[in-house]
Formats: C-alpha cells, structure tokens, sequence
C-alpha cells in the first residue's frame, strides 16, 4: 500500500513522495501491514479559514483527515489537495516545511498519530 508523505531532503527542502507500506497474506481479514508502534493520538478542529504559512511537522506522524479538504504546499510550490479518507505521513519536521490551507470554507477534522522514535515506514 502506498501512502502520500512530506518529507525534508539534506537541505531542509520539503517534498512530497510516497511511503511503501508492505503488507502480507493476513487470513480471511486481507492483508495486513506489520504492527507499527504508535505514540500519541490528537484529534484536531480546524478552523474554516485555517491558511498557516511555513511551518514543519511537530514530531513524525500519520494525519488522517476525517472531514474536509486542505491544500499542502512543499518548498518548490508543488501542491497537493488531500480530504476525507486520506493519510499523509508528515516527516518535514526539519528545514522549510510546509503550508497548509482550508478548502471549501469548512472546518477539517483530522486525527494526529505520532510515531514512536523506532518506527519507520519505509
């Protein structure tokens, strides 16, 4: 399974790619993924009119927006819309960062899970 990431190269330039999630024969359940060690959980409101400026990740983490959409800009103006449904695993937490905005004028809902220092998805 692929998931959409920011991340930050040597320099501090934010970028977007993917993180390769491999999962394995799980039963009559499907495919599962390896357990992850998980940190934290936050849960976040977003205001409608949300557009934070440069700005890096808090810690590495998962956001899982589970109402509305918000636009993500990385250092070389790439853009990227994510919404209702999506996963994004935030590793810029060094360097330039990157921008969020508010879409549609409506409040995101969105649960944050921080990665244990040992968790790496590839």
């Amino acid at each position: 399974m692929k998931i959409p990431r920011i991340y930050h190269d040597k320099h501090g330039k934010s970028h977007f790619g993917y993180a390769d999630v491999p999962l394995a024969d799980g039963g009559p359940i499907g495919l599962l993924s390896e357990k992850f060690a998980a940190d934290k959980i936050i849960f976040r409101e977003t205001p409608a009119d949300y557009d934070f400026k440069w700005h890096t990740a808090p810690a590495r983490q998962l956001m899982f927006i589970i109402k509305g959409r918000a636009e993500f800009t990385v250092s070389g103006g790439e853009r990227r819309i994510f919404g209702t449904g999506d996963v994004v695993l935030l590793e810029d937490t060094e360097g330039e960062g990157h921008c969020s905005k508010a879409l549609d004028n409506e409040i995101r809902h969105s649960i944050f899970v921080t990665l244990a220092a040992d968790t790496h998805i590839a």
